[in-house]
């Protein structure tokens, strides 16, 4: 009998070997991913500060005193505002192509399973690596990042990567444990991101630029290879179904539309719009934090720059410890509530801070700043079925993705646009834009309480 094939087709010891050979969390996936992003986010904001610069025969990164008499010399006004509009191309070419491919891939992978987007979108992000050592090592033109970008992009981009792990743990996880899954999945995020910021400016301060981005391609290799051959494949049934059809798009335009429920559907489109907010504050502040901390009047160096990177993942891992703790005595919404104020407050700090003491107070206030997006994620879960987690966290990930292309038209544009009344003036815009999801998440509490639990009843 052990010969014998399953109505699929495949010998019954091969399938065993397959389980037991595929059965590892979605977590090291997250971890690899964002390790690899973060140790080359803030390299690539440095390096083309630093082609840029040299273009310009501007010198007031190694000269502390020619950074400090900021309104004195143009030449770093000019680095500052070509650095933020590269950085501002670099996300419209991903965000133009990734918002078609994120959302086809997501709604996909509810029929034929999570691997296959996560190998995918693994594929891109190596390939976004390999054009940016060839990039630092050949010195080429660096409109080549928006080619690796797109690259990226076609293959899912981070936000697919997203989108199936997320879905992945709505698969197993019950409605009652699912937000402290999600918010353990961000603290993965964190935690990598923490990890790589310190590794990365000390690496950077020590044997210059090419060395972490090899490293970068390396860990995407492994992660790659994770994805491929030791990821537990979430969805029961998986089934064959073709990729190129307008019907993936269509499940996703039906989670906002269709009839039944109703003020189900209501609440997704205005969660998803609390999301946004949140998430377009957070990458917008993050695309301008180096740039910020590298001019005048704080002039940080590398190592510096890598410490304030690892406190701005430090809230990821701080965040979920808390959520666990404030979830014994309080309501989900009440700990996105705190969040968001912790998160306003350290907006405030940083638009005002001209001392690298008060930075890291600033970096400080946000240690709860993350429990709110979990929360939500964990809400917009609940009120979608089963069969509808990938098109839903595709939604999403659309969502991130206009939000990040949002962040990075406004604060990149804003940040040269108020450089010379007030350099800070976008961080107050984006402390007043986070009252905004703070309202909505309250109004939304009160008039519909634990709808999801009463619509959408979940397996345990």
């Amino acid at each position: 009998m052990e010969g014998r094939a399953s109505p699929q087709g495949e010998p019954r010891p091969c399938r065993a070997l397959c389980r037991a050979l595929c059965r590892g969390p979605v977590e090291p996936v997250v971890f690899l991913a964002n390790f690899a992003l973060v140790l080359q986010g803030p390299l690539t904001t440095q390096y083309l500060w630093h082609r840029f610069s040299t273009d310009l025969g501007y010198n007031g990164t190694r000269d502390r005193g020619g950074c400090g008499n900021h309104s004195a010399n143009p030449a770093m006004q000019e680095v500052e505002t070509l650095t933020s509009h590269w950085t501002l191309y670099m996300n419209l070419g991903g965000f133009l192509v990734g918002i078609f491919w994120s959302t086809l891939l997501g709604a996909w992978s509810d029929r034929v399973g999570r691997r296959p987007l996560l190998v995918l979108a693994s594929l891109g992000l190596l390939l976004q690596a390999v054009v940016s050592i060839f990039i630092v090592q050949l010195e080429l033109h660096v409109g080549f990042f928006v080619l690796g970008r797109i690259l990226c992009a076609f293959f899912g981009d981070f936000n697919g990567l997203l989108a199936a792990s997320f879905a992945s743990v709505a698969d197993v996880s019950s409605s009652h444990s699912r937000t402290f899954r999600m918010a353990l999945l961000e603290a993965c995020i964190g935690v990598a991101g923490m990890l790589a910021s310190l590794l990365g400016g000390h690496w950077l301060r020590a044997q210059g630029y090419a060395n972490p981005f090899w490293l970068a391609l390396a860990l995407l290799i492994v992660m790659t290879l994770y994805a491929a051959f030791c990821f537990g494949e979430t969805v029961k049934e998986p089934k064959s179904t073709q990729l190129f059809t307008l019907h993936h798009h269509r499940s996703i335009f039906q989670l906002y539309v269709a009839p039944a429920p109703e003020k189900s559907r209501k609440h997704i489109a205005l969660y998803s719009l609390a999301i946004f907010l949140v998430i377009t504050v957070h990458f917008g502040a993050q695309d301008i934090l180096t740039l910020y901390e590298l001019s005048s009047p704080l002039c940080w160096d590398s190592k510096l720059i890598g410490y304030g990177s690892a406190a701005q993942h430090l809230p990821y891992l701080t965040s979920v410890l808390c959520l666990r703790l404030m979830q014994f005595c309080l309501a989900d919404v009440w700990v996105a509530e705190i969040g968001l104020v912790f998160n306003i407050l350290g907006m405030v700090v940083f638009a005002f801070a001209t001392i690298t003491p008060l930075m890291f107070t600033g970096y400080g206030l946000l240690f709860l700043s993350l429990v709110t997006t979990p929360v939500i994620r964990a809400k917009l879960s609940k009120l979608v079925g089963n069969s509808e987690q990938g098109a839903l966290f595709s939604a999403v990930a659309c969502v991130n993705s206009l939000a990040m292309l949002t962040a990075s038209g406004i604060f990149n544009s804003l940040y040269p646009a108020t450089l010379n009344f007030m350099k800070g003036f976008p961080f107050l815009l984006g402390a007043g834009l986070l009252f905004i999801p703070a309202i909505l998440i309250g109004i939304l509490e009160r008039t519909y309480p634990h709808l999801e639990f009463q619509q959408f009843p979940q397996s345990p």
